[in-house]
């Protein structure tokens, strides 16, 4: 998967939008203005920040080598991943669907049932 089509999944989600809120080369994507992604585009090959359960994270980074501590974020609960490599396509989109659950599910009851979540 490369950047245009990791940002393509990202958008087709429910109520996610993109912006660059820190500097110039770095997208976030959120879903009801909550992070769930983000990406340094100057980064080659290119590599995603994503949310993910503390316990899974940790199984991922021994399993995968595209998969390390989340740069610059909480290293409990966000991975970075290398998305222009061998990792396989449908992991990688589980991850992004992971992390977007997450998100969605730390949101009050109101917010998600507002949202239509529930």
């Amino acid at each position: 998967m490369n950047i245009e089509e990791f940002r393509d999944y990202c958008l087709s989600k429910k109520y996610v939008t993109e912006c660059f809120p820190f500097d110039e080369v770095t997208l976030v994507f959120k879903v009801a203005n909550k992070m769930f992604a983000l990406s340094g585009l100057e980064h080659q090959p290119a590599t995603v920040n994503l949310k993910c359960d503390p316990e899974r994270a940790i199984k991922l980074r021994e399993k995968y080598s595209a998969i390390i501590e989340g740069f610059h974020m909480n290293k409990k609960l966000w991975n970075t991943i290398t998305i222009e490599g061998d990792l396989p396509q449908k992991l990688l989109i589980e991850l992004i669907d992971h992390s977007y659950e997450l998100v969605v599910k730390g949101m009050p009851k109101k917010t998600q049932k507002e949202l239509g979540f529930i």
